[in-house]
């Protein structure tokens, strides 16, 4: 039998840029695409009918049909990591595995113990930066140690990047190293106990127009003003090095959020307890509220609280919430209603397409004002004054709210200036 490379696609789903993929196609032997739509993660989704299954098999779907162009396909497991690579070694002859790196705790854990198994098989596994620009240890002070506070990280951040910008690599579709194999069909929704769904999974084309006015327009929820790439980012169906090559010549605001994105990554990766603990150890001292009928409303976003409830709408029926209204929303469970991170932290990574762990959880820390660099505890977001500056005209409320102002919508659930005190005390106390 006749040696193989195996190249295996996980958050990293395009031929073009692909740095892991790069490198296998250097090699001279054939290379197999492989990708495993992991039990471990799919068994333990509640929701069957969820969008980020659904966009994940029709990219592998679409991208098997891309291989076979090329006489070429993609083949896939739908069973843990360990069982696909145990089935992979018994069938093929494997010189070395390719894959670019994955920084959350599970990732970890997995790759650890695939690297384990293959070494005992004189099976090379090689891994690479692709997800971020920059990894943990690339940026740090002058001291050596890692940044907690993201004003001076993005400044290191920027200074690294005008000095070492990354190489846009080649399309490895183009490559004749693809390893001819018979045709397989990739596993179905249906196999795999899942559903298709009616949310729309926005384009991965980067618009111009809209990153030029970002700073201007982005704060604003009624305007489609964001770029809506999260998802993307997330799986990798768009470059980070080409989407910064863009955002550095057309607005350095959006190149800023890029930025926040490396941040939360590299805070993840050398914190791992900031997954179920705060950053900021004190803060686990907080006596949050077990309000689950509280929580309940929030989700179903019947609070009576206008911009709270258009977000939490717009969450549940898109799988996506404006950037601004996120911070209100977030801001309003752990302030007004004293309701652990946590949960929001959770809802959310149910609900979110462009879920990730590192952001997600970033964000709620930054918001409960139990993260590094967040925003102080006594800063509690009024939700009308936010209104007033953000969606005046009401536009974004009266889409996804369109009874605000009749009988039908609920009165606010709690008074504002009730809330706002008692979270200052609650949260004063706690660390005192």
């Amino acid at each position: 039998m006749s040696k193989i490379n195996v190249f295996w696609f996980r958050r990293d789903l395009r031929f073009e840029d692909n740095t892991a993929l790069y490198y296998a196609l250097k090699e001279n032997l054939p290379l197999l695409p492989i990708f495993i739509f992991d039990k471990n993660i799919l068994d333990d989704l509640e929701n069957k009918q969820d969008a980020r299954v659904e966009f994940i098999q029709n990219t592998i779907t679409e991208m098997n049909s891309k291989l076979g162009a090329k006489g070429a396909r993609l083949k896939t497991f739908y069973s843990t990591p360990i069982d696909a690579y145990k089935a992979l070694t018994d069938q093929y002859e494997i010189e070395s595995v390719y894959t670019n790196r994955d920084y959350e705790p599970y990732a970890k854990e997995r790759d650890k113990e695939i690297e384990s198994f293959l070494k005992e098989r004189g099976i090379g596994f090689f891994t690479f930066k692709d997800h971020v620009i920059f990894e943990k240890e690339e940026i740090v002070s002058g001291s050596g140690t890692f940044y907690k506070v993201f004003t001076p990280y993005s400044k290191a951040w920027l200074e690294k990047y005008t000095t070492n910008k990354p190489t846009i690599l080649p399309n490895g579709l183009n490559s004749d190293k693809w390893f001819s194999t018979e045709q397989s069909e990739i596993h179905s929704l249906k196999e795999m106990g899942f559903q298709k769904t009616e949310i729309n999974i926005p384009s991965n084309s980067l618009k111009e127009e809209l990153i030029k006015k970002y700073d201007e327009l982005r704060d604003f929820p009624a305007q489609d003003a964001t770029s809506r790439l999260g998802i993307h980012l997330r799986f990798g169906t768009i470059s980070i090095r080409q989407l910064a090559q863009k955002a550095e010549s057309i607005n350095k605001t959006f190149l800023n959020e890029l930025i926040w994105r490396d941040f939360y990554a590299m805070i993840l990766a050398n914190n791992p307890h900031v997954v179920n603990n705060a950053f900021k150890p004190q803060y686990d001292h907080i006596p949050w509220l077990q309000d689950e009928e509280g929580f309940e409303k929030w989700c179903a976003g019947i609070t009576g609280y206008p911009i709270v409830d258009a977000g939490m709408r717009q969450l549940n029926q898109t799988g996506f919430m404006h950037n601004r209204v996120r911070m209100i929303v977030a801001s309003f469970l752990t302030k007004h209603l004293l309701i652990d991170w946590r949960w929001g932290e959770a809802y959310f990574a149910e609900k979110l397409l462009d879920f990730d762990l590192a952001s997600n959880n970033g964000g709620w820390q930054w918001a409960a004002g139990t993260g590094t660099d967040a925003q102080p505890y006594f800063r509690i977001f009024n939700p009308e004054s936010q209104t007033k500056k953000f969606d005046p005209e009401l536009k974004y409320i009266k889409k996804w709210v369109p009874e605000f102002g009749t009988s039908k919508y609920p009165k606010p659930m709690i008074d504002h200036k009730f809330a706002r005190q008692r979270a200052l005390n609650t949260y004063k106390a706690a660390l005192a």
